[in-house]
């Protein structure tokens, strides 16, 4: 009975790490991702717990059911990763991972929200403006739209002036130059993150002053649009990404001096030509989910558009932008939305001297963006106050 005893406790000894082997459980699946994402991106997800080599499923759960969206296969030690798109405009994803044996992940939640552009028209930093930031400080003229630009995702304007303190003043009508210090307000205190710079003021006092006024915009965090060092990097598209949506702005003027113009090998800013507007817009779409291509054109103080920004508009709709956002008139004039695109063809002045009532009404137009365009504008409407813009039903 002994040697049976012994013999018993020698094969149970042998016999447990085989047990072992046959209860232990497969580490739980796990699945991460992003908590926030612009509507229609892709989005990467990642997970772990995978046995090496294991082919898994991601799923989306629509309704009642979950669907399959992409596969993934895991490294050797269990983890594994996958960009995906769930179908549909929702503005919640529950997603789970599904290993070869049917264990799945728990629900993973991953929201939607469209990505907020709030742009507006002329920014002047210099004459009549310079002069009420200089008796009540620089950040008077944004005090009373500050909170919404901020409030958006992004924030674009039009640069109606040279930032810079070096040069001389080129011969023409009007000269506009502002300090550094008020452009930092705009990045900081205003919320900019977008300046167009392809106009007919950028350039007022020379050269060396529109280099120091590109470098003065990256300076402070912003994206400078439609100028440069050469016409290569005025035509550079510029992008910004929120949310995983990329955004890429070009900036296009049809308006004199000609001498502005950049050309290669000198500084300047983009000319609005049908071959440049095509090319431009072809190469930001190719980098981005959405372009918006801004232009100075048209006829000062005109109410409506002419022949010539309608074309422009055109071939840049037709090269692929999502918006085009225009200004130079001083003047509102028509927002077009087609289908899950728009035209603004001018947005007025914004801070700026006015004194008409047409040149004193502006705005902040507001646009809501996902991946296959734009899904929604409104034109918060506002008037300008010695230079300084005030939202209607605001004080």
């Amino acid at each position: 009975m002994k040697r049976l005893a012994a013999l018993i406790a020698v094969l149970a000894v042998w016999a447990a790490p085989a047990a072992a082997a046959q209860t232990a459980q497969p580490p739980p699946l796990e699945l991460r991702g992003p908590r926030l994402v612009a509507t229609g991106v892709d989005f990467a997800v990642r997970g772990a717990g995978a046995a090496a080599g294991e082919r898994l499923r991601i799923e989306v759960r629509l309704g009642r059911r979950w669907r399959r969206v992409a596969g993934a296969v895991a490294a050797g030690d269990g983890m594994f990763a996958r960009r995906i798109r769930p179908p549909g405009r929702r503005s919640r994803h529950v997603l789970r991972a599904v290993g070869a044996d049917g264990r799945s992940s728990a629900p993973v939640v991953v929201r939607a929200r469209h990505v907020t552009l709030a742009a507006v028209g002329d920014i002047n930093l210099g004459d009549g403006p310079l002069l009420v930031m200089r008796q009540r400080g620089y950040r008077f003229p944004w005090t009373g739209v500050a909170r919404p630009l901020r409030g958006a995702d992004i924030a674009f304007g039009n640069l109606e002036c040279a930032v810079s303190t070096r040069g001389s003043p080129v011969p023409k009508q009007f000269n506009f130059r502002g300090p550094p210090a008020a452009l930092r307000v705009v990045a900081r205190y205003a919320g900019f993150d977008v300046l167009n710079l392809a106009n007919n003021h950028a350039g007022d006092f020379g050269r060396t002053a529109l280099l120091d006024t590109v470098r003065n915009v990256r300076r402070f965090g912003m994206l400078a649009v439609g100028a440069g060092g050469s016409l290569a990097s005025a035509s550079r598209p510029r992008v910004i990404e929120r949310l995983g949506l990329r955004v890429a702005f070009v900036g296009f003027s049809n308006i004199l001096p000609t001498s502005f113009f950049a050309v290669p090998g000198r500084p300047g800013t983009q000319a609005a030509t049908t071959a440049a507007i095509r090319r431009g817009v072809r190469r930001a779409r190719r980098r981005a989910d959405v372009v918006v291509a801004t232009f100075h054109w048209g006829v000062e103080r005109a109410l409506r558009e002419d022949a010539r920004q309608r074309a422009f508009a055109s071939a840049a709709l037709r090269a692929g932008a999502t918006a085009v956002i225009g200004a130079h008139p001083h003047v509102l004039q028509p927002i077009r939305r087609i289908g899950h695109r728009l035209v603004a063809y001018s947005l007025g002045n914004f801070v700026f001297s006015a004194a008409s009532p047409s040149t004193t009404r502006t705005g902040i137009l507001r646009l809501r963006l996902s991946a296959r365009g734009v899904e929604g504008s409104r034109l918060a409407s506002a008037v300008i106050e010695g230079a300084r813009p005030r939202l209607l039903g605001r004080r």
